[in-house]
């Protein structure tokens, strides 16, 4: 069953596009008709899409990975915090920072600089600074509790990135794209499909188009989730009752480390030589006594002639 229908999208106004001069001829494949002037984006392919998007990015969240969302324009800035937040997923809705994907570590530096003024305020060392410095470090926390607050527990970078509105996040799929990381995006008409790789074609100005959208895919994470903390409660209980029932452990091969295998393989080598030189010795001295045997009867078959 689809995450949406032709006549949700209709009402919330995702099939208009932007006018016909501004258009993309790469976006054509999704483009119904032109009325007044205005591109009219085929709904029946925009509902294939985002099931598409979903099922892929449902996959991901099943594997514990996260997905980052990208919504700087004012028209989907609260939508996009409102709904993210709810499923526990990284996203961005102030302004994008250059190498936020590319140089992740000097991002990640920047919001432990903001868990350590939290720190600093809790055990109370931000009482010992003066009162212009407190005033200063407030505002730096601020400043980077705006931009880098929701993405404070990203600890490594995502394994996908869901855009609204291509064109003001160019800089976003840009390193997405250096980076090997899917992308996931709300396409209109004016916009370059090319380097997305799960389009979804609708109208990403209407704040109802992006919002019914963003419940799809957001329902379609949760769903990911869901299913591993399911599977995960399911493999504990198996864990717990196969210990209940004594239930023998695989037993692994002993780990050698390497210096000690070689001790134990040079010991081996030399006693193999040792048990050569002997059986070589035994072979040689059975040799002598069978030619002094030889020699003792020639000589008393001598005597007896």
């Amino acid at each position: 069953m689809s995450r949406t229908d032709f006549n949700t999208l209709l009402e919330a106004g995702a099939h208009f596009g932007h006018l016909k001069r501004k258009w993309n001829p790469k976006m054509a494949p999704y483009i119904f008709m032109e009325k007044n002037g205005i591109h009219i984006i085929d709904l029946h392919k925009t509902v294939i899409k985002i099931d598409e998007a979903a099922a892929a990015i449902k996959q991901i969240a099943k594997s514990g990975r996260r997905v980052l969302f990208v919504a700087t324009k004012k028209q989907a800035k609260d939508i996009v915090a409102e709904k993210v937040a709810a499923i526990g997923m990284p996203y961005v809705t102030e302004r994008w920072a250059g190498g936020m994907l590319t140089n992740f570590p000097t991002i990640r530096k920047a919001v432990k600089k903001m868990a350590t003024i939290d720190k600093m305020t809790a055990d109370g060392t931000f009482n010992n600074f003066s009162k212009r410095e407190k005033l200063q470090i407030e505002r730096q926390r601020a400043k980077l509790e705006k931009n880098l607050g929701s993405i404070a527990d990203l600890t490594r970078l995502p394994a996908a990135l869901f855009v609204v509105d291509v064109m003001k996040e160019s800089n976003a799929v840009k390193e997405a794209k250096r980076l090997n990381i899917p992308v996931f995006a709300i396409v209109d008409t004016c916009c370059d499909p090319t380097d997305i790789d799960y389009v979804i074609p609708a109208n990403d100005d209407a704040s109802n188009s992006i919002a019914v959208i963003l419940t799809a895919i957001c329902a379609a994470v949760a769903e990911g989730t869901e299913e591993r903390r399911l599977e995960k409660e399911k493999e504990a209980q198996e864990g717990i009752v196969s210990e209940e029932e004594g239930a023998p452990k695989k037993e692994g091969k002993p780990r050698i480390k390497k210096a000690v295998k070689a001790t134990i393989d040079a010991e081996e080598a030399a006693v193999a030589e040792v048990v050569t030189a002997t059986e070589q010795a035994a072979t040689a001295a059975a040799e002598v006594v069978e030619a002094a045997a030889e020699k003792v009867e020639a000589a008393a078959e001598a005597q007896a002639e």
